[in-house]
């Protein structure tokens, strides 16, 4: 009996139970929470259950998981050397159609005033404290841009990359609900009710110059936004020329998913208690929502200014979908304009600025790089 009571006493010390603290307990209970936004109401589940998934395991003692030989310290040499969200640029590029951009260029701008939230959230993140390198992924997290927050945290402020990756993708996840209540406040019915014309065929020459145009402008322009941009152009260029259907296929399923999972495992690993229980992060999930918040509000004002040059032929709207999260934003502006007047089809009009925001994004985190590195 002693016997059994000593191996029984040698197991239990060995258990994870030991070193269970009431920190490991709150992020396991926030891991479930996310596993239940992202399978319960479907807000972004491809990231938040990997995500969630690597929050667990981080936060089960003693597994070893991310000790010097374990599991995720070699998968996490991935993030920690920007190499998985370079990787999703480059299928977000072979799965991102730029013909709504190339057919109004003008959309650029709203993609550009959508930027409104970064520059907020980079000064409010100042006056809390944090440092100009820790302020800018804070501040990314504005544009709804989860790759490339955890680029510039990378970069800029390791430490704070589980917090400022999951601000973002919980952010691009509440696009849906964060963006409707401030599109409505900005605008009027009528504005809302607004119809545009139908775009212009987009040429395949257009198509194919533009990526390659657009990399050798950011190269020569902004050298630090080539990773970014590079890849993102290189992977649309897959898509549109032609001669690639087999390479931009895998860019878009195989590589992207294998990406995403190990991605969002990686960003879930960095969430230990010790590290992301901290005041810090309750600064960054409130400077993430007012970022986001203002790059909203950014987008629709500077429509409604695009609206009156235009002679109102511009619906103000589609401002809001001037921040990264691609196709969500654009989606949302068109339930929006549909909930006004069934028959108005704003997505494509939308996608524009959409993607716009994504090039946007990118330039500003080369222009903090550039500046900081």
């Amino acid at each position: 009996m002693q016997v059994y009571l000593r191996a029984l006493s040698g197991v239990l010390e060995q258990s994870g139970f030991v070193g269970l603290t009431w920190g490991n307990v709150v992020m396991i209970v926030i891991s479930a929470i996310l596993l239940y936004l992202a399978i319960g109401k479907g807000f972004e589940p491809l990231l938040l259950v990997p995500i969630s998934i690597g929050c667990l395991l981080v936060n089960l003692p003693l597994s070893g998981i991310m000790d010097e030989g374990g599991f995720l310290k070699y998968i996490s040499f991935g993030i920690e050397h920007e190499i998985f969200p370079i990787i999703i640029f480059m299928g977000i590029g072979a799965l991102t159609d730029f013909g709504p951009l190339l057919a109004n260029p003008v959309t650029f701008l709203l993609g550009a005033a959508s930027q409104l939230g970064v520059f907020v959230a980079l000064l409010g993140a100042v006056a809390l404290g944090f440092t100009v390198k820790e302020a800018s992924p804070i501040a990314i997290i504005g544009g709804a841009d989860g790759p490339t927050t955890i680029y510039v945290a990378a970069k800029l402020a390791p430490h704070l990359l589980g917090a400022t990756a999951v601000a973002a993708y919980s952010y691009m996840s509440l696009v849906p609900i964060i963006q409707p209540p401030i599109i409505r406040l900005l605008t009027t019915k009528q504005d809302r009710r607004i119809r545009m014309e139908q775009l212009r065929a987009v040429s395949k020459r257009e198509r194919v110059l533009f990526p390659v145009i657009s990399t050798l402008l950011a190269g020569l322009i902004l050298p630090a936004s080539v990773p970014i941009i590079g890849m993102l152009m290189f992977g649309n260029l897959l898509r549109e020329c032609g001669a690639t259907d087999r390479l931009s296929l895998a860019a878009q399923n195989e590589i992207l998913n294998a990406t995403t999972i190990f991605l969002g495992i990686c960003v879930g690993a960095t969430m230990d208690a010790a590290v992301f229980l901290t005041p810090a992060t309750i600064k960054i999930v409130l400077l993430g929502l007012i970022a986001f918040a203002f790059s909203t509000a950014g987008g629709v004002l500077f429509g409604q200014v695009m609206k009156v040059i235009s002679g109102g032929k511009i619906n103000p709207m589609i401002g809001a979908a001037g921040v990264s999260a691609v196709p969500m934003a654009a989606r949302v502006v068109q339930r929006v304009s549909q909930k006004e007047d069934p028959g108005n089809f704003l997505l494509m009009h939308a996608m524009g600025p959409n993607v716009a925001g994504v090039i946007g994004t990118a330039v500003a985190a080369g222009v903090m790089i550039t500046l900081l590195s």
